[in-house]
């Protein structure tokens, strides 16, 4: 199995969310082929530039591939802190929630090989170089983390669309209770799971 990550967001905009997708590369390129040929979508998959009938539907597709999601969520409003003190940085909170939540996934793993590919297209390539080594120590024998293009990554374009979702949700955005609707099936079946994150150490 492989774990494909995506964020959305950011504290500014009131919320930053954090999506580790797990699937089969097979499983994710069958979703896209079918979500593609039904919707005839070209270009990159985004959760920004789809309808809330393509999100369901992709979703849906998802679900029924067996896909099962981490989703790391950092509201501004609960942030865990007095008054008056500075939010972390935009890259201390994007590496906290990441590591929350690929950390949730690796003691479900039972020790089997698993590879985690991370989008390369919020931070330059140095920063994100860092990133990768601090999670391929995490994972240690397991598995091997790498940076992806999410336009080449059908994996990472899945895991943007489940991010968006939860940002939207956590945002109470005018789309919000629509997606609600749609991902609360996965929610009640863990398909998704959500982890808050409400400090960086």
């Amino acid at each position: 199995m492989t774990i494909y990550c995506d964020e959305s967001g950011g504290l500014n905009a009131g919320a930053m969310t954090f999506a580790a997708a797990m699937l089969t590369p097979d499983a994710a390129a069958d979703i896209h082929r079918r979500f593609r040929a039904v919707t005839g979508l070209r270009g990159e998959l985004k959760g920004s530039r789809i309808s809330l009938v393509e999100r369901a539907y992709l979703l849906e597709l998802f679900d029924r591939a067996g896909g099962r999601a981490w989703v790391a969520v950092a509201t501004r409003d609960s942030w865990d802190g007095t008054p008056g003190d500075a939010l972390p940085s935009d890259l201390a909170l994007y590496a906290a929630l990441l590591n929350l939540a690929v950390g949730r996934w690796l003691p479900e793993t039972g020790g089997v090989c698993t590879d985690v590919v991370i989008d390369d297209g919020r931070y330059d390539a140095g920063i994100l170089s860092r990133v990768r080594t601090e999670i391929q120590a995490g994972l240690g024998h397991w598995g091997t983390a790498s940076l992806a293009d999410s336009q080449r990554s059908e994996g990472v374009q899945i895991a943007d669309v489940i991010a968006n979702s939860l940002f939207n949700i956590a945002v109470k955005s005018p789309r919000a209770h629509r997606i609600e609707q749609i991902i609360e099936p996965m929610l009640a079946s863990k398909a998704i799971r959500v982890a808050e994150l409400t400090q960086v150490s």
